[in-house]
């Protein structure tokens, strides 16, 4: 065949693009990103599926910490590896279905990912080729959905924000919710599920597609990340630290006077306006969240407030102009003493028509409105929602986050760790970073990751199995979605990473020091991973007298009862803190004890006999 002659035989044996996930980590990097956590994710799910049998398990990281490039990262990897058909699942908003699809076309995937409405009609046929499908966890959608494919074998879903509407509301009743339902339908005997998600509580308390909690990846967060260690770190010191890093305004009780909000406002004119005349290089526009009660009646009220303070600013001759003007001035000169005062108010003042108040009740406004809320265009930008805003809505150049009213009721903790939108990128400006909040509000808040992180440090552990924490002003999840069959209530007991046990660990559980000293060498001697910060410091803030509240107790060997692989692992599924290793310690609350096994290893237990709830799951 002559050199330059066409041969058909060459391309019939192209396979296709190849290498998918070595160039999505190379347009990362190019673009200046880390990809260290995305390679970790990636590399763990990949040996999870590794292995034979259908798998069901979680990948879970901070809230705006990066899942969404992870999964394209990792869909790039499963395609590398010959899986044909991908299906992503979504919180049922349109706009979050945009924003996701919209990521995954431009990020170059091959082939390009299609919302399920593209391939209902029969005469697109799914027997050849790959497909990366999204669809909607919505029922209507994932039953056209299933009508089309069927039981796909070998399928993998990757459900984001896997807490939410996946999980079976019914699990005690012998029922199933209809989108868990459908979701089993489509994954049926041969499909993986990898559900993707910052709050793993509810899919581990609800058994949701039998995830093995002894599979789940922790997704670590990038480097420029800001999150729950500067926003809710667990010490009281750091809180005043932190305070130094952001702007913490804590409200009364009653923060919803709207007297606040106007000061909210007012506050993020000044900080817009010193950015772009003494820090950016180009003028940048910003956003102010204003998170309300789920009420369109509040939204309409704080939509009100922010539209007369700033229509009182663009008429110069209004009866509010001079105070609203002066409030300005004043706020600049205390707060920026390198600044013109001045200079911020003439800014301000200047630009104020520049604003846009965009409130989202609902999709239909986010239809309209999601870009522009999300990516402000213009310089002032403020953003009034409740629910709809609270959970997998990435907000660019936030900088301002103002809530308008406590929370009388049990709060949930899954709810309101989502509801953390000032998390993610933050760090160019993170000092200019304005959270304003009820105090009560914060501090239940600040509760809520102070239980995270220790569930999390019982995850990481690598035994499995967590301990989900809960009081009385905050619950892990919502009850009805705790499988009671395998749900172990009011346990009390947390564990962590085994560690080789040597006798100097046993002289400083024995000797005369403090309880304080104690826990400190403990903590040194140990590590992190197996005694972590976390709890050390949970244990100093939960307590009045380290003396008195907490037991240290002699290093036990595990029970003769218990089988070669428990003692092995040192655990059991009852546990091995019991009522006896309780008895006269007085009034203590926190009990800290090491179980040995032969081999020379050894496990730290803590059990907490107080008005802390701890759940853990048994199967």
């Amino acid at each position: 065949m002559p050199k330059n002659a066409f041969n058909l035989a060459k391309f019939k044996r192209a396979t296709g693009a190849k290498n998918q996930y070595l160039r999505q980590l190379k347009r990362l990097t190019d673009s200046g990103k880390g990809v260290d956590s995305i390679e970790l994710a990636v590399r763990e799910s990949l040996r999870n599926l590794a292995s034979s049998g259908r798998k069901s398990f979680i990948v879970y990281g901070e809230p705006q910490s990066g899942k969404t490039e992870m999964m394209i990262c990792l869909t790039a990897k499963l395609l590398d590896e010959g899986r044909v058909f991908i299906l992503h699942l979504l919180n049922d908003s349109v706009d979050l279905l945009g924003q996701n699809l919209g990521r995954f076309k431009t990020s170059g995937l091959a082939p390009s990912a299609q919302n399920f409405s593209e391939i209902l009609d029969p005469a697109i046929s799914l027997k050849k080729g790959n497909h990366v499908i999204f669809c909607k966890k919505n029922a209507k959608d994932l039953q056209k959905l299933f009508n089309k494919i069927g039981q796909l074998k070998d399928i993998i879903v990757i459900d984001d924000e896997a807490d939410y509407a996946s999980p079976n509301a019914k699990i005690n009743k012998d029922e199933k919710t209809r989108i868990n339902s459908l979701i089993s339908d489509i994954l049926g005997p041969t499909g993986d599920y990898i559900g993707v998600t910052a709050t793993p509580a509810r899919l581990d308390l609800n058994n949701t597609f039998e995830n093995d909690n002894n599979l789940w990846v922790n997704f670590p967060a990038h480097n420029h990340y800001t999150g729950q260690d500067v926003f809710f770190p667990v010490d009281d010191a750091d809180v005043q630290d932190n305070s130094k890093k952001f702007l913490l305004t804590l409200l009364p009780e009653k923060g919803d006077d709207p007297k606040h909000a106007r000061a909210a406002l007012l506050s993020f004119l000044v900080n817009v306006s010193y950015l772009n005349n003494y820090n950016n290089d180009s003028e940048t526009s910003y956003s102010m969240l204003i998170h309300t009660s789920g009420k369109k009646v509040d939204h309409k009220t704080d939509w009100g407030t922010m539209q007369e303070a700033l229509a009182s600013l663009i008429d110069h001759d209004s009866g509010k102009f001079d105070g609203y003007a002066r409030d300005i001035w004043t706020i600049a000169h205390d707060r920026y003493p390198d600044a013109d005062p001045d200079i911020i108010t003439s800014y301000v003042l200047d630009n104020i028509s520049r604003n846009a108040v965009i409130t989202l009740n609902s999709d239909s406004d986010f239809r309209q409105n999601g870009e522009s809320a999300t990516s402000p265009s213009s310089l002032f930008t403020i953003v009034i929602g409740g629910n709809i805003v609270s959970r997998g809505v990435t907000f660019v150049n936030l900088l301002s986050m103002f809530f308008t009213r406590d929370v009388k009721h049990k709060i949930q903790q899954d709810t309101y760790i989502q509801r953390a939108r000032m998390f993610g990128s933050r760090g160019k400006y993170l000092k200019f970073f304005e959270l304003t909040i009820p105090e009560g509000l914060y501090k239940d808040w600040h509760r809520c990751f102070v239980f995270h992180r220790l569930s999390l440090a019982s995850i990481n552990s690598g035994k499995g199995s967590p301990a989900w924490l809960s009081d009385g002003r905050i619950s892990a999840v919502s009850t009805g979605s705790i499988d009671r069959s395998t749900v172990d209530i009011d346990r009390g007991e947390m564990s962590f990473a085994i560690f080789p046990y040597v006798p100097e660990i046993e002289n400083i559980i024995s000797s005369a020091k403090s309880n304080s000293e104690k826990l400190d060498q403990l903590s040194a001697a140990l590590g992190d991973d197996a005694f972590p910060g976390h709890l050390r410091r949970f244990i100093a803030r939960t307590s009045t007298s380290l003396e008195s509240a907490v037991a240290i107790q002699k290093t036990a060997s595990v029970y003769s009862t218990m089988t070669l692989e428990e003692k092995a692992n040192i655990s059991r599924k009852k546990g091995l803190m019991g009522a006896s290793q309780m008895a006269g310690a007085g009034s203590a609350k926190h009990f800290v004890k090491l179980f040995k096994n032969d081999d020379g290893n050894a496990r730290l237990y803590y059990k907490y006999d107080g008005s802390i709830q701890f759940m853990k799951n048994m199967k």
